[in-house]
């Protein structure tokens, strides 16, 4: 580390002069590529040390379980000191053991701090992406979005969108005139996708407490710059998952971060691991989303670093904004590995004293040819480097040394309790319990309504008998002694009297249940 770069490496004869990369430079990206095997993880945690001693915080992705040595000091009792102090010698390096401010992440919650996101924050674009949905499913999500955002309900989980979505189907025919037809079939399709999602733990990484990007931009009380190491070992089991976290967290980045144009230094670098994963099989519109972020992110100040095996996995679009760039060795054993180097090779200025192509398939593990943004941005010419050792542990953490770096950053108190406060979810549930309480109480209204109008109409039907019976000068004195079969006589005429009588259906049915029990008691 110099005053005015992170120091990459140097070499002896027939190698490159000290080789740095330029703070004021740093937030115009750049590219770390290298088949397997061949110190792409190395390059990645030199890199990372360096920005961290100037004050620049970092965030990588840890695939393979290697870099969480970074919180801890290299030891002179390792294996390897004695290589690492002879680089060191032969290429000019104060080699000097030490331990970097670390803070883990882990989508999963279990190596780190959990990272969380609300739906509503993803947003329907990247979902539609994470969900491999087809085009009228993606018209169905957003339209469940804008319907939510419309009503102000908050979508902060995977329970939310499926209500949403529920809730939108159950609507279909109201709002098909204003945004078109939404089939229960495309409902039950994003449905089923999310249930995938959620059995591959994904449903984890939505809600609350949301990541708050402060968290990531920090220095320690010596000035150093955070590193932030997100867990992704078990993450990269849903590679579709790990690309489209690290595109919303650049996303979240460009839409919420200060202009500052050029600065000195970069306020954040962020290395994208495994870089591939972003571009496989991915749309244009996404595509066009990734470069212009890429784009337009250098003048928040943060620069971008993309790591993979083949600079050709990297659309053109972006890789021409890669100014600083480490090329570890490539392998051409077929063909289309051959056209692959020719072309990696053309995208670096030439260097008359040897052969970038070749240098490019001859570089051993722990070397690479580098070139670097220099004065007013121009592309430095390509050199043949050797990668400086680092000063952190070259490997893992043990859990109980990771453990211990979890509960030392403060920020447990904050992320590592869910919180479900009341969203969609639990609105439109009310709203489906209020509707059948009030449907239910309209319907006891009208039935006791119903009720009470068959008792006004039988009520009327007796005082019409007793009044025909009062004021006709023929009708005999009620006797005090009948028979059964008499009685009976008398009461079923008096019931078709009286239905005569009252004249509605209504009544009719109220009078054979008050004298139905009557004519069963014979």
């Amino acid at each position: 580390m110099t005053e005015e770069g992170v120091f990459v490496g140097g070499g002896g004869e027939g190698y490159a002069t000290p080789q740095e990369l330029k703070l004021q430079y740093g937030n115009r990206h750049g590219l770390v590529a290298g088949a397997t095997g061949t110190g792409k993880t190395v390059t990645l945690q030199i890199l990372a040390e360096g920005f961290s001693q100037a004050g620049v915080p970092v965030f990588m992705a840890d695939v393979k379980g290697d870099l969480s040595g970074i919180a801890a000091s290299g030891s002179t009792e390792a294996k390897l000191h004695d290589a690492f102090m002879e680089r060191a010698q032969t290429i000019g390096f104060d080699l000097d053991y030490r331990a970097y401010p670390t803070v883990f992440w882990d989508m999963f919650g279990e190596k780190g701090h959990p990272v969380r996101t609300t739906v509503s924050e993803m947003g329907p674009l990247l979902l539609s992406r994470l969900l491999g949905l087809s085009e009228a499913q993606e018209g169905a999500l957003n339209i469940a979005f804008h319907i939510a955002d419309k009503e102000g309900l908050a979508l902060l989980d995977l329970d939310d969108l499926r209500a949403m979505l529920r809730h939108i189907g159950e609507r279909a025919d109201e709002i098909a005139l204003e945004y078109g037809n939404v089939g229960t079939a495309t409902i039950g399709a994003i449905q089923r996708d999310l249930l995938v999602l959620e059995n591959q733990g994904g449903g984890q990484f939505f809600g609350e407490p949301a990541l708050d990007l402060t968290d990531l931009i920090r220095t320690d009380e010596n000035g150093m710059g955070q590193i932030n190491i997100l867990a992704a070992d078990k993450l990269m089991g849903n590679p579709q998952l790990y690309a489209t976290f690290l595109l919303w967290l650049l996303s979240e980045l460009f839409e919420e971060l200060p202009e500052v144009g050029n600065p000195d230094k970069p306020k954040l670098v962020f290395f994208f691991d495994e870089a591939h994963l972003l571009f496989d099989d991915a749309p244009k519109a996404l595509v066009d989303k990734v470069e212009q972020v890429a784009r337009l992110i250098r003048s928040k100040g943060v620069g971008v670093f993309f790591i993979t095996q083949n600079p050709g996995d990297v659309p053109d679009g972006i890789l021409s904004q890669l100014g600083n760039r480490v090329q570890h060795a490539l392998r051409a054993f077929t063909a289309k590995d051959q056209r692959d180097l020719h072309r990696a090779a053309e995208n670096y200025r030439a260097n008359p004293s040897f052969d970038t192509e070749i240098a490019i398939k001859e570089v051993g593990t722990g070397e690479a040819v580098t070139s670097f943004l220099e004065k007013k941005g121009v592309p430095g010419m390509v050199e043949r480097t050797l990668i400086r050792p680092p000063q952190s542990r070259l490997g893992p953490l043990s859990d109980t040394e990771r453990a211990a770096v979890i509960a030392e950053s403060g920020l447990g108190d904050k992320y590592d309790t869910p919180v479900d406060r009341e969203s969609a979810q639990e609105i439109l549930a009310k709203r489906a319990e209020l509707a059948a309480r009030e449907a239910a109480e309209a319907e006891a209204r009208e039935k006791a309504a119903k009720t009470a109008a068959g008792r006004s109409e039988l009520d009327a039907g007796f005082e019409n008998f007793n009044n025909a019976r009062r004021y006709d000068p023929t009708a005999k004195s009620k006797p005090t002694r009948r028979s059964s079969s008499r009685s009976d006589t008398i009461l079923e005429t008096f019931g078709k009297s009286l239905a005569r009588q009252l004249g509605t259906k209504t009544g009719q049915t109220i009078v054979r249940g008050v004298l139905g029990s009557l004519f069963k008691s014979r």
